[in-house]
């Protein structure tokens, strides 16, 4: 299967003008006309400081049926997530995406248990580090990858999403100039999926009833980092 990919896009690099040696110019093509691109119209409610794109953030998400607190630093996470969990009356015990940012809480400090790994079907509640978020329109930017699985974003019952308040960008572009600096800084390619999340899984479908959870998790709770 290897060599006969590699055989085509072979193929399609020569019929493009583009040998197999020139991947650096390649690369440096496109860097140079993303660069360049211009920037779509831009909203004037988001011409805002960054304290009023996250009073923006939060208003947008809770019209869609999130819920938001907020922590001081990364420290404070488990028990805010504990203090939630209580409140919704639901196990204190998680799935937890193997994020470095949330390998240094201390989750035994919220009275928790978890685990780090990938969600299953039967796991109640999910935790995930977000990549950013945007104020426009209170989604959240999930970037997939093995510190961030998908899937922690769609099994559980209830989804977990932890994102730093100088992460939440105005508007869509400004998300998505972060999401290709960071490739370039780590050296990698942008991630495989980037899911945007607003609001709670939702669908009316059904005789025109709004029922939540179907395709996704019932419960978005987001909890904001302001230092750290």
């Amino acid at each position: 299967m290897s060599a006969a990919r590699d055989a085509i896009l072979g193929r399609v690099r020569t019929g493009t003008g583009r040998p197999d040696g020139d991947q650096d110019a390649a690369r440096s093509a496109v860097a140079e006309r993303l660069a360049g691109r211009q920037r779509g119209l831009q909203p004037r409610r988001i011409a805002l400081e960054a304290e009023d794109l996250v009073d923006l953030f939060v208003e947008k998400a809770q019209a869609v049926e999130a819920t938001v607190s907020f922590v001081v630093t990364p420290a404070d996470v488990p028990e805010a997530v504990a203090d939630y969990l209580r409140g919704r009356n639901l196990p204190a015990e998680a799935a937890i995406a193997p994020h470095p940012d949330l390998d240094t809480m201390d989750w035994e400090a919220g009275t928790m248990t978890v685990e780090r790994r990938p969600p299953q079907d039967a796991d109640a509640v999910g935790i995930n580090r977000a990549f950013g978020a945007v104020a426009e329109t209170g989604t959240l930017v999930m970037a997939a990858g093995p510190e961030s699985p998908s899937t922690m974003n769609f099994l559980p019952a209830s989804h977990i999403a932890v994102v730093r308040a100088s992460e939440i960008a105005g508007g869509y572009e400004d998300v998505w100039d972060r999401l290709r600096a960071a490739g370039r800084g780590r050296g990698k390619a942008l991630p495989r999926t980037v899911n945007m999340i607003t609001g709670t899984s939702r669908t009316g479908d059904i005789e025109q009833i709004m029922q939540t959870g179907v395709h996704g998790p019932k419960h978005l709770h987001i909890v904001v980092v302001k230092e750290g």
